[in-house]
């Protein structure tokens, strides 16, 4: 018995300088594999131990599995400096539960929304990796406009059609205004050497595509103020909810000629800087997996929809304790938090001079909310019961049209610098001036109620 001991204890000192040999001399992977060291592994385990190997396993499952949930949270979470707004959200559940003070409730969920709409954008661009350019650029675009479109669903909810075409007209308004002048602007700056170049087809078809949006909001409002109506009160909406179609017809239509019909030409720049610029960027590579990414869209929208409620339930309260108007709140202060996200997009590719890409957030984004999102809301509002329409009354209608024409000629040339971008934000300045001094004229109420 003594001696098969000694025997025992004598082969593994063998095995242990045999790996310490092995190690040192060779660098064959095949002499070092990972299955022989699990089995070393479990070997000195059943020798000093004399349990089983599965507990091991297990234990390493679990450690493996911490591990992947931890560094996730860690890049997620604990890599933004803009996610110390976070507790504001719960903190505004709170103070509602606890006070019901709207203001506060107002203010908080706006700043509790904020990072979430940032990560929102971030889970989908790590999500972009996986699925291509083409298809990821959709889905930043889509998923970077869940905000609004989440804040949209709860106000028709409410019954606040008002808030509802305010919040997508300021939606449209900040990105193609405030975004887009802050990225050519921001490009400018770091390359105020030249003139940054974008591909000018693909501006064009957006641009027309927002001139066919302007067209679809302008006959309902023309056809309401000048009274010639066949049947008024129902001619009006009969007409919104035909062109929301329409536009959702045409949406679909660009989708297709983006994805399969010019492929080639309107495939986001991702994939023709991908070409040419991989030995530069090699750093630009997905912090996540995919599932991670997944997991991670589906916590975000979770949580921005229940904030979402109490938001847009403060709003109203939060015009009469801040004295703002619901207006200047809609179309100014819900859009900047929803566009966190290509906001901070459009600024970092104008000064990586991808200016394809920025112009691809910006007026993406906004060429989604015109064309989908709006007609959206209709249709939504028409399943729900609801009079949303597309007349969005003449002075925000006609915002929109000054908007796309003044955008609409920055980008005809196909280049910018920051002396466009500081005009395109200099007229978003004399946009949200003129909504802080607008207040919605009090015969929309008297007309809502006569469509109900």
């Amino acid at each position: 018995m003594d001696y098969k001991s000694f025997d025992g204890i004598q082969s593994q000192l063998e095995m242990g300088s045999m790996e310490n040999g092995l190690m040192n001399e060779f660098d064959d992977e095949s002499l070092y594999s990972p299955e022989t060291e699990a089995q070393k592994t479990h070997s000195i385990q059943a020798v000093e131990q004399g349990s089983s190997s599965s507990g091991g396993s297990q234990d390493d499952t679990k450690k493996l599995m911490g591990n992947v949930v931890y560094r996730s949270i860690k890049t997620v979470v604990f890599s933004n400096k803009l996610n110390l707004l976070m507790p504001f959200g719960p903190l505004a559940i709170l103070v509602y539960k606890l006070t019901g003070h709207r203001g506060w409730v107002f203010f908080l969920s706006l700043l509790g929304i904020t990072p979430l709409a940032e990560r929102l954008g971030y889970a989908t661009e790590q999500l972009a990796f996986y699925t291509g350019a083409t298809v990821g650029g959709l889905l930043n675009a889509t998923f970077g406009n869940a905000t609004e479109l989440i804040i949209s669903i709860y106000a028709l909810k409410s019954g606040m059609m008002r808030v509802v075409q305010q919040s997508l007209l300021g939606s449209i308004l900040s990105n193609m205004l405030l975004v887009l002048g802050c990225a050519f602007f921001s490009g400018g700056l770091v390359f105020h050497g030249k003139e940054q170049l974008f591909n000018k087809a693909t501006a064009i078809v957006n641009s027309g595509l927002l001139l066919m949006a302007v067209m679809g909001l302008l006959f309902p409002a023309v056809l309401h103020y000048t009274h010639s109506e066949v049947h008024f009160g129902k001619s009006e909406l009969a007409l919104s909810r035909f062109s929301s179609c329409i536009m959702l017809v045409a949406y679909a239509a660009y989708l297709f000629f983006q994805l399969k019909s010019q492929k080639n030409q309107y495939v986001r720049i991702e994939e023709e800087g991908s070409q040419n610029e991989e030995r530069s960027d090699d750093d630009e590579s997905p912090e996540i997996s995919k599932w991670e990414s997944i997991i991670w869209l589906s916590i975000m929208t979770a949580w921005i929809s229940i904030l979402s409620e109490y938001l847009v339930n403060a709003i109203e309260g939060a015009s009469i304790a801040l004295k703002i108007p619901i207006a200047f709140i809609s179309v100014i202060l819900l859009p900047i938090v929803g566009n966190a996200a290509e906001h901070a997009s459009a600024i970092m590719f104008a000064m990586k001079d991808k200016l394809d890409i920025s112009l691809g957030v910006a007026i993406g984004s906004s060429t989604q909310i015109a064309m989908f999102g709006i007609p959206f809301s209709v249709i939504v509002g028409w399943i729900m019961g609801r009079p949303m329409d597309l007349n969005f009354q003449l002075f925000e209608t006609a915002t929109l049209f000054i908007t796309v024409l003044v955008v609409a000629f920055m980008l005809q040339e196909g280049t910018s610098n920051y002396f466009k971008g500081l005009m395109l934000i200099l007229c978003y300045l004399i946009v949200a001036a003129s909504f802080f001094v607008h207040v919605d004229p009090s015969s929309s109420d008297d007309d809502s109620q006569l469509k109900t």
